[in-house]
């Protein structure tokens, strides 16, 4: 059922695991329009698989994710019906990750930046390798964050903290991150899938009923704070894709 998913989106599957791969490595991982959709289509596919007790999700290559892909980026400026498809992918993606039964252990192998980090966010269980950080750099290039750090970080740290990140697009540094409450465990570069797919399996092995009802208790408090903040974070990214600022940071990266 996974074969229907763009080749920039691997699922491979393991016993009760779903291991979910970013497979743009060339690319860090950056996300185009591909990729969006299938990460956005993934969850509601591991919903319904019957055997799926447990996720890993990671990147290929040196990079979580990069965040948005520059051509990604321009085409959205530019093209106001490419914008609002691309919105309403990332609105999907976050409800369907957040309503999805089966916990998802993040294994963040590198940095983990724009959309990158907003799915660290959105996962269950996290493990940084040790060199990785955390960033969310919209507003830092003229955008509004609408689907994750700033929606998601307030249950998961303090609103001055979730405030200063999203205004300057920071760095988080694993050591930080895990301080924080964004990240549960960091662990040696080399050990961080590794971990997270130990997490998964022992999740795998919990009575199933219970880890799915109690993962949906806890996250009835996330679908109301995304759901209160959701459509109004969308429509302000919209608008701010025709901002004369993003504009301004695209040519100065352009060049």
């Amino acid at each position: 059922v996974y074969d229907r998913l763009p080749d920039e989106l691997e699922v491979e599957a393991d016993g009760p695991l779903r291991i979910v791969r970013l497979n743009r490595p060339d690319e860090l991982n950056a996300t185009n329009q591909g990729l969006h959709r299938a990460l956005a289509d993934v969850w509601p596919l591991i919903d319904a698989d019957p055997e799926a007790r447990a996720v890993v999700l990671t990147g290929k290559g040196r990079a979580f994710s990069a965040g948005g892909d520059f051509a990604l980026l321009e085409a959205m400026a530019n093209d106001v019906e490419i914008r609002t498809a691309e919105i309403e992918t990332g609105r999907r993606l976050v409800l369907n990750m957040v309503r999805c039964r089966v916990p998802v252990v993040a294994a963040v192998n590198g940095p983990a930046v724009g959309l990158g980090c907003s799915l660290v966010a959105l996962s269950d269980v996290v493990y940084m390798a040790a060199s990785a950080h955390l960033a969310d750099p919209h507003v830092a290039v003229g955008l509004v964050a609408a689907d994750g750090g700033p929606i998601t970080w307030p249950l998961q740290m303090s609103l001055l903290l979730t405030k200063e990140f999203a205004f300057t697009g920071d760095r988080i540094p694993a050591e930080r991150a895990a301080a924080i409450g964004l990240a549960n465990h960091v662990v040696p570069d080399d050990e961080v899938v590794d971990a997270a797919l130990a997490m998964a399996r022992r999740l795998a092995e919990l009575p199933r009923q219970a880890v799915e009802a109690t993962k949906r208790t806890v996250n009835l408090h996330l679908e109301r704070a995304v759901l209160a903040t959701l459509d109004y974070a969308m429509a302000a990214e919209h608008a701010t894709f025709g901002s004369d600022d993003l504009r301004a940071n695209l040519e100065r990266m352009r060049r």
